[in-house]
């Protein structure tokens, strides 16, 4: 796998490696070639060193004997970054680190799979950034993202797209899609707009007044 640093701007998302389920070779050198700064959560560092990733910032809390000592001269530069809050996840700790650096968004791989408890933290929490930072989270079969209040984008007919309420999600329209919505809501754990599908080719509207809802375009 090759180097990053194609691009040097701050205006491009920055890409996030959390420690879940690896994403194929060719989305991870996508997203590497696009992106002006990589950060790797600590219990990934390995795994990303040795697919040969050139990493900008090594974040995390650095328990379990983690020593990020050790990369300080095969990454070099790097920036280590000791975030030992227990009250956040190490994700949550890297986005935090780009609000801060005033960086408007940012691509999530390796956040999704293997666990189970860290796959639903990861997706549910991108609802506390609404106002901070557009996050984008990916893996081979979905691209998730928080909706704004009102959404409008061209698909291709038959394409899968689910919308997931973080909590309760009110007067949700929708237009192109094959189940329609209108003033409608969505609970998590109840009723959710799972597996539904673009009617037609061209543009899909979804409009909620009140909530935090996800949208995940997925195939199969």
């Amino acid at each position: 796998m090759s180097s990053h640093h194609i691009v040097r701007d701050d205006q491009e998302p920055a890409l996030i490696i959390a420690n879940g389920e690896a994403c194929s070779t060719e989305l991870l050198g996508q997203l590497l070639e696009w992106s002006p700064l990589v950060i790797v959560l600590d219990s990934a560092m390995e795994r990303v060193v040795e697919l040969g990733i050139k990493v900008d910032v090594l974040l995390g809390d650095f328990d379990r004997d983690f020593n990020p000592q050790e990369f300080i001269k095969s990454q070099h530069p790097i920036e280590i970054v000791y975030t030992p809050d227990q009250e956040k996840t190490d994700l949550e700790k890297a986005l935090d680190y780009l609000v801060e650096r005033k960086i408007p968004s940012a691509n999530v791989i390796w956040a999704t799979g293997r666990r189970a408890d860290h796959t639903i933290t990861n997706l549910t929490n991108i609802a506390r950034y609404r106002e901070l930072i557009k996050i984008v989270i990916l893996d081979d079969y979905s691209k998730v993202f928080l909706l704004p209040r009102s959404f409008r984008k061209w698909y291709p007919a038959k394409s899968i797209i689910s919308l997931i309420p973080v909590g309760t999600v009110t007067g949700i329209s929708s237009a192109n899609l094959l189940y329609e919505l209108q003033n409608d809501t969505l609970i998590m754990g109840f009723r959710t707009g799972s597996s539904n599908s673009v009617k037609q080719d061209g543009i899909v509207s979804i409009t909620h007044e009140n909530g935090d809802l996800l949208l995940m375009e997925c195939s199969d």
